[in-house]
């Protein structure tokens, strides 16, 4: 009987076992991780000063464009650097759930149609939970409010406490620092200002999509038109164009990712208007004028001279802020003189192959501006050059620091992100999970494995297996490759290996494979293996 109930009891125990859900692997042998996010990249919440009540202001779909300009329009205060709410009941704030995560994760967690375009460190955060990484004890994120400068004295302190934090919750590691987009720009901020607080805690940072000197063509268009975070149909449920441009022409961080005007560009970017003047003999011309990034100025504040926003009936002037424009230069010096300190590791992935916009035209020969302030109703028509379809490539990799790698990945600028090429990259550099025999970190190209099928069958005696197996390069450029390999004609090569048998006149098995090796496009190669295999059966 005693035996009986043993056996009944250890069944018991396996099948608890069985039912139980499986606990997710962690490693924690892993060093801490912190996500830091770009423009608009943070969920912010309004909160009302007089009852405590909190609601999410970005992002959001219903009464989105009700509430984002009630609760988020703001004017910049020159006195304290700071971006204030126009409403004086509200404070901004970012919710600090999953350790940080949550803010940064999917920026509107209602929503289910169409999620994909408000997912940000979404998928990469899944990628890493799957590596070993666990919220809390190395997996880590740092919201912000986006709307305010990137060197904000308030913003700052709350990275060097979130770097503790992360560093005491990990039991005294060093932090591996992910930034995409603007948050580059924070970081080498902080860097720049806290060197000594940097070198403490942080061991690596990579960057990733950074426009290090600028996003040029897309943020003159923002000053004049405003922009859209999403593209199609959501648009319609989204904050309007316009209602965005009243709210960036104050936000300090905007003014921070112009172009550079220092930098020494390869192709200077040009914003550009056909205008009609009077000619010397009276009759009106069509001109064509184009405007370096320094000299630029004088025509956003005419074409912004006259812009106002009515806020609970009162007519609010939102010229172009030159007090914005002084801070600006401040920052600007704060980023050209930060170095990475020693001990500390610093990486850049930037996005290629898609058309960026780098110069921006208004108007055309046969419709020329006649009036500077209607440039806010002109389409804008775009000089594109490559990068990440918002980040010129150029000004990607241009981070004036020492770096201990610069990698091209072929991808959107937010969509990068989510790419596979970046993933295997940062698992290597993390050092997570078991080795990727898959990555050579000699010449940083990965191949994909993208189709696998097998197949095996009997006849006559014989065993048959047939296979087929595809795989997809990613490299950084086309010099990556070499000229046969890169050929633009598909190159096919065949192997044939047999196995003798008990005599010299039988054979035991056979193998015939052929490898079919694709021209490159856009920066991927596609590559087949076409293999059967015959053997004697035992």
């Amino acid at each position: 009987m005693a035996m009986l109930l043993e056996d009944i009891l250890q069944s018991v125990e396996i099948w608890l076992k069985l039912i139980k859900k499986p606990q997710p692997y962690v490693d924690p042998n892993l060093d801490p991780v912190l996500l830091v996010p770009g423009i608009a990249g943070s969920i912010l919440t309004a909160v009302d000063d007089q009852n405590g009540k909190e609601e999410r202001v970005w992002v959001r779909i219903l009464g989105a464009n009700y509430k984002f300009r009630t609760k988020l329009w703001s004017r910049f205060d020159p006195s304290t650097g700071r971006t204030e709410s126009l409403d004086p009941n509200t404070t901004i704030k970012v919710p600090g759930g999953r350790y940080g995560l949550g803010a940064i994760d999917v920026l509107d967690p209602d929503m289910i149609v169409g999620r994909d375009c408000v997912c940000y460190f979404h998928d990469m955060i899944v990628e890493m939970l799957k590596w070993g990484f666990q919220e809390g004890k190395t997996l880590f994120g740092f919201g912000y409010d986006f709307r305010q400068s990137n060197r904000l004295q308030e913003t700052m302190d709350r990275l060097a406490e979130k770097l503790e934090l992360v560093y005491e919750a990990s039991g005294g590691k060093k932090i591996n620092v992910i930034s995409h987009s603007m948050g580059g720009l924070l970081v080498k901020c902080f860097m720049g200002l806290h060197s000594d607080i940097f070198q403490k805690y942080v061991k690596n940072w990579i960057a990733i999509a950074a426009p290090f000197r600028g996003a040029p063509g897309y943020i003159a268009s923002t000053f004049l038109n405003g922009m859209s975070f999403v593209d199609g149909w959501e648009q319609n449920f989204f904050i309007s164009k316009w209602s965005m441009h009243q709210l960036l022409i104050e936000c300090p961080s905007i003014y921070e990712l112009m172009a550079c005007p220092h930098f020494h560009w390869q192709h200077i970017p040009l914003l550009e208007i056909w205008r009609e003047k009077e000619g010397c003999d009276g009759y009106p011309r069509t001109i064509l004028e184009s405007y370096r990034p320094g000299n630029c100025i004088d025509i956003f504040k005419e074409a912004l001279s006259g812009n106002t926003v009515d806020y609970n009936g009162e007519m609010i002037p939102l010229p172009f802020n030159l007090e914005i424009l002084k801070w600006v230069k401040e920052t600007q010096k704060v980023l050209s003189h930060a170095k990475v300190p020693s001990g500390v590791k610093f990486y850049n992935i930037y996005g290629i192959n898609l058309e960026t916009p780098h110069s921006v035209c208004y108007g055309s020969e046969e419709t020329p501006v006649t009036n500077i302030q209607d440039l806010r109703f002109f389409q804008p028509k775009y000089i594109c050059v490559d990068g990440d379809g918002t980040v010129p490539a150029e000004s990607a990799k241009a981070d004036g620091l020492h770096a201990e790698a610069r990698v091209a990945v072929p991808g959107e600028h937010r969509g990068i992100l989510c790419e596979p090429h970046v993933f295997r990259i940062l698992k290597h550099w993390l050092r997570a999970g078991e080795p990727d025999p898959f990555y050579n970190p000699i010449n940083d190209y990965v191949i994909l494995p993208t189709a696998f099928e097998m197949e095996s069958h009997h006849e006559k005696g014989l065993q048959v297996t047939s296979l087929k197996e595809e795989w997809e390069i990613v490299t950084k450029d086309q010099d990556d490759l070499d000229d046969t390999v890169s050929s633009r004609k598909p190159l096919v090569s065949s192997i044939s290996v047999s196995q003798g048998g008990s005599n010299k006149h039988s054979l035991r098995s056979e193998a015939h494979a052929t490898v079919i090796v694709h021209p490159q496009n856009e920066g991927k190669q596609h590559v087949e293996l076409n293999a059967i295999s015959v053997s004697v059966d035992a």
